[in-house]
């Protein structure tokens, strides 16, 4: 096989000598003739001498250190900053639509996070080899010394199981133990302030601490090492509330973190696979809490639900079984994107005003908002026009696509099938427009994909009493009465209130905001001033809708 290789600088000059020798010893090497060719094939590929170039750049660069060194390490932080800036901006140029669109492609903040991970040296520590004339069986005690102030030493001890040792249980991420670097889980703790605690419970040791003041001295016989723990990076949001004062189960209640149902927590540790360490998403108190793990939490869920079963109905009780159980939904920033706005989901009871809310926000701005036009097999009637009133179709077509599941919801009346197709629904993202619809709150599971990106409103009812007095002040006529034609009776009023009580029991942990309907204005103001927050400002959305 001859060689014919330029001499210039593409190839490298030791792979070059390489298949020369190769191609000069085929006589003398015992080998088939196609493994000789593969590998004088390989030698000669233009893309191999490329990587083996740049390997040695790489090489040459990072022996000078002065040359490798970072610029900065914040270039993710930097660039959330410039999609600030860009937001207002991308509607005025395409330059700065397309750089607003770039920066959040997830390889561009995979680069960017891997950029800060390496700068910041984020990456596990290695320990030095240990001394060879170290003795096997010598123990190595480590002092450590923490001032005491007002803020929590930040860990909590255990006593172990198999020896009655007391050991760090947990270090708290943010704390004064972890940021002395020195506190680790599994530590071994011999003595508080000159007092040996051998013997003691952890209950003693917490006394010896609480009566220290200044300078705390601990004699500690350091855990088998395993590697530091690196920070999570993961955010949630929280679909119940937690009380540290309260809770039964807590380790320590003073290391607790509470907070209330939908605050998001950056969840910096999941070690423990009942208590996970925690804070507050923007708290400038960098110390982290203990809140319970999804585990745990679940497993407090199933039990309350199995107490209150006793005492409900059968048929409401399988109903709520058969739901998710929400804990925690991993969540991320969504940024507006103007060409794709988000639909617009308004779930309720009906009776609640959630067709009279989306009726007067077409009518504010009908070139903005639109509303999907339903599908039927009826024929049309003496005016009507397909695709305007409705999307006219043939039953066997119909059940065809409800089969496929292509339809958000469908049913049947006097003999027709009526329905919303999802293609209805996305073809309004895609024509820029805003896409506004209530359907059954059963529809929620096929409309919360990552491919619609809804935000769920839901239109909570007033109390009885308001609900009454402001429906009556109205006139409104009753949706429970097939020609709309009288007023609502109490009966349908403490309908609409159960009915609100079970949509929020199997749901509430998809709504992203909550409207109670009590004064119809007011209502329609929040509803417009959540539009615009929606196309001005990134708003946090489940994590899964952009991995």
């Amino acid at each position: 096989m001859s060689v014919t290789m330029e001499q210039n600088g593409a190839y490298d000059p030791a792979l070059t000598g390489l298949l020369v020798s190769l191609e000069g010893s085929r006589g003398a090497i015992s080998a088939s003739k196609e493994d000789l060719d593969f590998l004088s094939t390989l030698l000669q590929n233009k893309e191999l001498h490329s990587i083996v170039k740049l390997h040695k750049t790489l090489v040459d660069r990072v022996r000078d250190d002065r040359r490798c060194s970072p610029v900065l390490s914040s270039s993710m932080q930097i660039s959330l900053d410039v999609l600030e800036v860009l937001m207002p901006r991308i509607s005025l140029s395409d330059t700065s639509k397309q750089l607003f669109h770039l920066l959040q492609k997830p390889h561009i903040q995979g680069i960017l996070c891997s950029h800060d991970a390496v700068a910041q040296k984020d990456y596990l520590p290695r320990l030095p080899d240990l001394p060879q004339e170290m003795d096997d069986d010598e123990e190595t005690i480590k002092i450590v010394q923490l001032v005491k102030s007002t803020e929590p030493l930040g860990a909590t001890i255990k006593t172990d199981e198999e020896n009655g040792k007391i050991i760090i249980a947990r270090v708290m991420h943010g704390g004064a133990a972890d940021r002395s670097g020195l506190i680790n889980v599994g530590d071994e703790v011999c003595e508080v302030n000159g007092i040996n605690v051998e013997g003691k419970s952890p209950a003693d040791v917490l006394q010896i601490l609480q009566h220290s003041e200044g300078t705390i001295t601990f004699k500690l016989i350091p855990a088998d090492p395993k590697g530091g723990a690196r920070e999570s990076k993961m955010k949630v949001r929280a679909h119940f509330d937690f009380n540290t004062d309260v809770d039964p189960y807590i380790p320590c209640k003073e290391a607790g973190l509470s907070f209330n149902k939908r605050e998001i927590l950056h969840i910096v540790s999941q070690d423990d696979p009942y208590w996970w360490q925690a804070r507050k998403e923007g708290d400038r108190n960098m110390r982290a809490g203990l809140i319970p793990s999804k585990a745990l939490q679940e497993r407090k869920i199933i039990h309350e639900r199995l107490s209150m079963s006793d005492h409900k109905k059968k048929s409401e009780s399988d109903d709520y079984d058969r739901e998710d159980i929400a804990t925690y939904e991993e969540v991320v920033k969504l940024y507006p994107r103007p060409e794709l706005p988000r639909p617009i989901v308004l779930i309720g009871p009906p009776g609640v005003g959630r067709n009279e809310l989306k009726r007067r926000i077409m009518e504010i701005n009908p070139d903005k908002y639109h509303t999907p036009v339903p599908h039927t097999s009826r024929s049309p009637r003496i005016g009507e026009v397909n695709g305007k009133e409705y999307n006219f179709v043939s039953r066997e077509l119909m059940e065809e696509q409800i089969a496929r599941g292509e339809f958000l919801e469908f049913g049947e009346y006097k003999g027709n099938l009526y329905g919303t197709s999802l293609e209805s629904v996305k073809s309004i993202i895609r024509s820029g427009l805003t896409c506004i619809i209530n359907p059954h709150y059963q529809a929620l599971k096929m409309l919360r994909t990552p491919d619609i990106k809804p935000y769920i409103i839901y239109i909570k009812p007033p109390p009885f009493d308001t609900l009454k007095s402001t429906r009556n002040a109205a006139f409104a006529m009753s949706t429970f009465d097939e020609t709309n034609s009288r007023g609502f009776t109490d009966d349908e009023f403490n309908e609409i209130l159960r009915s609100s009580k079970r949509i929020e029991f199997l749901y509430d942990h998809w709504f992203d905001e909550t409207i109670v309907n009590d004064d119809f204005k007011m209502a329609l103001e929040q509803l417009l001033e959540i539009d615009h927050k929606l196309k001005t400002e990134p708003l946090w959305a489940p994590a899964a809708w952009l991995q």
